[in-house]
């Protein structure tokens, strides 16, 4: 029988993780796998977290019999992935659960921003039915720079078409197969810069990728610029963006994800937090000052949040642990 142990589950997941059981012991946790309790799980042999568990080489190395890391998330930046090839310890994650998903985040992102969706409901809740200083901006004829045409991506590009957007695009792999198909064209990184009215990211979170939008970056773009970004936090220097935002070089932005936004989420363990020894804190201050900024829609990692799509990771993580246990492993990253 295998111990298997999963973290950060909430109430709807537990439904499917629980056909594990049949054959293995099964243990659900609410909490993240962090340095603080590692030492009840000693004897887990497979964990299966989400996002914000501590899974550095410091903490799995107190878990002797760990053989599996299934993750319930496409990204795999929170695992030490070299810590565990040279333990011989695979990783497993979910690779296509929700494009469309998140790929529909992005345009609630861009909506709210172009019909000023949060200032119209505030304003009409407080009786005030006046439309003098709302005035958005139509998606139609707009230029979409679409950044990363991954699973992710390539649903923003079919939505766009349809909202009779302009599409160009940068992949370090393009596809003219795919931009024949779907009616965009690749451009090279600084002209989808210079050229986008709408910039979207859609990059894995990499060495290479981290900041990829700094100062240089925002300083070739367009005046006026809308950014989106349900990726990940570290694509964009969050202390650039601040200034690209009050120069007026931004215009607006839609985040679903920001650079240190597990510290945000944890902030009552900042005094001995395992976080503040490799965050630039920093961060975390610009983090909040873009969370109170007027023209800048933030919600909390939430794009992949729809009965639909937290469905297929849940069910595709058991069948990743049942394909590793029947000798047969699926999804290594």
């Amino acid at each position: 029988m295998t111990k298997i142990v999963a973290f950060e589950v909430q109430p709807h997941e537990a439904d499917d993780l629980k056909s594990l059981e049949k054959e293995n012991e099964l243990v659900l946790i609410s909490e993240p796998l962090r340095r603080e309790n590692v030492e009840g799980f000693v004897d887990a042999e497979i964990i299966c977290p989400f996002v914000y568990s501590q899974l550095d080489a410091g903490v799995l190395s107190k878990l002797p019999k760990l053989r599996l890391v299934a993750t319930r998330s496409t990204g795999y930046d929170h695992i030490d992935v070299q810590y565990c090839r040279a333990q011989g310890i695979p990783i497993c994650n979910v690779p296509t659960y929700g494009e469309n998903t998140v790929a529909e985040h992005v345009f609630a992102l861009l909506l709210a921003i172009s019909h000023r969706l949060r200032e119209a409901v505030d304003r009409a809740r407080n009786g005030d039915f006046s439309p003098a200083g709302l005035e958005g901006f139509d998606l139609a004829g707009k230029t979409l720079g679409v950044l990363g045409v991954g699973n992710i991506g390539r649903h923003v590009v079919r939505i766009a078409r349809g909202f009779e957007m302009s599409v160009i695009a940068f992949d370090p792999v393009p596809s003219p197969e795919l931009a024949e198909e779907m009616r965009f064209s690749y451009r090279p990184f600084d002209d989808v810069l210079s050229q986008a009215d709408i910039l979207t990211l859609h990059a894995p979170a990499t060495f290479e990728t981290n900041n990829m939008l700094s100062d240089a970056e925002f300083s070739r773009m367009k005046k006026g610029v809308v950014l989106i970004n349900t990726a990940r936090g570290s694509l964009i220097d969050p202390r650039a963006l601040i200034g690209a935002l009050r120069n007026g070089k931004v215009a607006a932005a839609g985040l679903d994800v920001m650079a240190d936004e597990p510290m945000i989420r944890e902030e009552a363990e900042l005094i001995c937090s395992f976080y503040c020894g490799r965050r630039d804190l920093r961060n975390l201050v610009a983090d909040h000052v873009l969370l109170k900024m007027s023209n800048v829609i933030v919600t909390p990692h939430s794009a992949f949040n729809t009965r639909e799509a937290v469905s297929r990771i849940s069910k595709t993580t058991v069948k990743n642990i049942e394909a590793f246990l029947e000798g047969r492993p699926q999804n290594l990253v």
